[in-house]
């Protein structure tokens, strides 16, 4: 078996894959994968992310679009559902996130800049609270497209400590502010290490460019078991962000850890092949 077989064969959650058109997406999506030969794919599947997609005002559509995609993954036991809800509905917002966890979800995504709100809004941390309480991950997008992103998204993960947050992106280009982690840890009783992210389509820019030494770093900084993958398809396919990622100078460890092991603990999935 060569190298890029064997690194195939390997199990690989997806913790980031935009599943717009529903059965139809998800169908593709296996349908990549499988053409690239990839063997063992979980992944994370969202409904929502596009244009146009503010939600605010809309609850009974975005409890609708949960259950739709709650049954789609009930049909595809490789698929961990990632529901929504819009922090600006205030109670009928926790009401719903309240609702999906009982159902089984185990990550909310919600995106201040798709959904045109203020992380740093008290809305939003009464939800991420609860959140934390429920045992849900709360996903953020962390591509720094709004100004003071990955800032207010820092003070937000420490307004709540109990409640574990996985930022998208890593930041984007602006990765480098989250070097901060590593001097914040050593502050006793500030940090309660509740940060996570992936690195999808980040990762594909940075691969074979003149900053991705410092990407390598930035993982190492906020800690290699805090980081996993994603691609955000259909943005960026799987193999794209696989042939990226496997440019990146870490250790086959430290691969293996960020392309499934890290998500397994994360996300309480049980071993690979019965995610669920």
């Amino acid at each position: 078996m060569s190298g890029s077989q064997g690194v195939r064969a390997q199990p690989v959650f997806d913790s980031h894959v935009h599943l717009a058109k529903g059965e139809q997406s998800l169908r593709e999506y296996e349908a990549q994968a499988k053409t690239a030969g990839l063997e063992k794919v979980a992944f994370g599947g969202m409904w929502f992310g596009g244009p146009n997609q503010a939600l605010q005002g809309q609850p009974k559509r975005i409890s609708a679009s949960n259950d739709a995609h709650l049954a789609l993954a009930a049909q595809h036991p490789h698929m961990l559902p990632i529901a929504t809800v819009h922090p600006y509905d205030g109670p009928a917002a926790v009401a719903e996130l309240q609702r999906v966890a009982g159902l089984g979800v185990k990550i909310l995504k919600i995106h201040p800049h798709t959904q045109k709100f203020d992380p740093a809004d008290a809305r939003v941390l009464a939800l991420v609270k609860r959140a934390g309480e429920l045992g849900v991950v709360v996903m953020f997008d962390n591509a720094n497209i709004l100004p003071g992103d990955s800032e207010k998204l820092f003070n937000l993960a420490l307004a709540a400590p109990n409640t574990k947050f996985f930022f998208a992106h890593l930041g984007g280009l602006n990765f480098r502010f989250w070097n901060i982690l590593k001097a914040i840890r050593t502050a006793e009783g500030l940090f309660g290490d509740n940060i996570y992210f992936d690195i999808s389509a980040t990762v594909t820019l940075i691969a074979d460019s003149p900053i991705e030494p410092e990407f390598v770093w930035t993982i190492r900084n906020v800690g290699v078991r805090q980081v996993l993958l994603g691609s955000d398809y259909p943005q960026y396919s799987l193999t794209q962000t696989l042939d990226a990622f496997e440019k990146l100078d870490l250790t086959p460890e430290e691969k293996a850890l960020i392309r499934y092991t890290n998500a397994q603990t994360l996300f309480k999935l049980k071993p690979s092949g019965s995610e669920k």
